[in-house]
């Protein structure tokens, strides 16, 4: 099923290798340009925990296509938009797809002391990876099993991203999410985009504040998958009490209690 609504801006970071950072001659008298990859295709990540409660994640080809086109993304320092490099409209920054994925090549100005220290920093090797900020606009799932050594094969699922509309392009200090927090909260996202409430209340079984974090407009009797227009909050029209006995039978168990 594809979903073809905006909801949560999302991140998704790349490590040393993927990323490509790299600081290259312009040909310019002394001039210098950042390059590298913000995002690689079809290459799976783990989203959390893929076998309890996240998911595995892949970049489809094409999936910038459209808003490469229509865009003005800049070109930040981990996430920061006081820390502009540069910016698609100011003809410093280009971006496109290439085989491998989301090619970044930006101009430098070394007025701003902060790109001095982004310059430094990547010839140092400080920093060494990229990101990507970014909403879904459609998006595909389909769950695999897999093979686990010693025990019985796992269901997961697998999320494919086929476009986005793109905000920025980082280089990042930390190319991985630094925290679970942060990574429930990436899940979190993802699963309000996804609108499937089955697919909350499997997670939650193993993480209880799923449910306090995705929220899902559901009439009463509607089936468990919806949508939700992501300019208006969401308001839960589910009777008080089924919040509270969801949250009670995630926790028991999780902590292998009687229910």
């Amino acid at each position: 099923m594809s979903v073809t609504l905006i909801g949560a801006e999302e991140r998704r970071h790349l490590p040393v290798g993927p990323a490509g950072v790299s600081i290259r001659a312009d040909g310019a008298a002394g001039a210098e340009r950042f390059s590298g990859h913000a995002a690689v295709f079809n290459s799976r990540t783990a989203i959390g925990n893929p076998l309890r409660w996240g998911f595995y994640e892949e970049v489809a080809d094409g999936a910038f296509t459209k808003t490469l086109t229509e865009g003005d993304a800049r070109f930040l320092i981990d996430h920061d938009s006081y820390y502009v490099v540069s910016r698609v409209a100011a003809g410093s920054l280009l971006l496109a797809e290439d085989q491998r994925g989301l090619a970044v090549d930006s101009a430098l100005d070394t007025d701003l002391s902060y790109v001095s220290d982004l310059r430094a920093n990547v010839r140092n090797g400080n920093i060494t990876g990229m990101s990507f900020g970014f909403y879904v606009i459609k998006d595909d799932w389909k769950t695999e099993e897999l093979e686990i050594e010693g025990a019985d094969p796992v269901q997961v699922d697998v999320r494919i991203i086929r476009e986005v509309r793109l905000v920025e392009v980082s280089a990042v200090t930390f190319p991985a999410y630094p925290e679970t927090e942060a990574e429930l909260k990436s899940v979190a996202r993802a699963l309000d985009h996804r609108g499937d409430l089955a697919a909350v209340e499997a997670r939650a079984r193993y993480r209880p504040e799923l449910l306090d974090m995705v929220h899902i407009e559901r009439e009463p009797g509607e089936s468990t998958r919806a949508t939700q227009n992501p300019a208006e909050p969401a308001v839960s029209t589910q009777p008080p009490g089924l919040h509270i006995d969801m949250r009670m039978k995630a926790l028991a168990a999780r902590y292998g209690l009687p229910r």
